[in-house]
């Protein structure tokens, strides 16, 4: 559960987190109401937690095993950037995308998240839906 006192870095570490054992009623309450959360095409912008989760839930359905492996991070005030390698595991085996993420932070609550990837990557070796 988000905590006042945390670090811009430690919600969004907080965040991820729940994000890798999929627990989403536990990771939306570090989104703010209005928060934007943006990928390449054709993934594309949507807006609020409910947003966030509309995309998230469905895209990560087949995963087995999910890790975000932080490998370098700045932070400058709000702003944490994460290079991160995002490892999800899959019936066929493992897929590996090097994702930069900027993460904007007020009040405790990450109000923008945008990730930077190769779409075309990811989606190669990702299940039809």
């Amino acid at each position: 559960m988000p905590n006042p006192a945390q670090s811009p870095s430690e919600v969004v570490h907080a965040f991820l987190k729940a994000m890798e054992r999929l627990a989403y009623d536990e990771a939306q309450p570090y989104l703010d109401p209005r928060c934007e959360y943006t990928n390449p095409p054709p993934i594309g912008t949507v807006r609020g937690p409910e947003g966030v989760r509309a995309v998230l839930e469905p895209f990560f359905a087949p995963t087995l095993e999910n890790q975000f492996l932080v490998l370098r991070e700045a932070t400058a005030g709000g702003l944490v950037f994460l290079e991160r390698l995002d490892r999800h595991r899959l019936a066929s085996g493992w897929v590996e995308l090097p994702v930069a993420g900027v993460f904007e932070v007020s009040d405790g609550k990450i109000r923008s998240w945008r990730d930077y990837f190769d779409a075309q990557t990811l989606l190669s070796h990702w299940p039809a839906s």
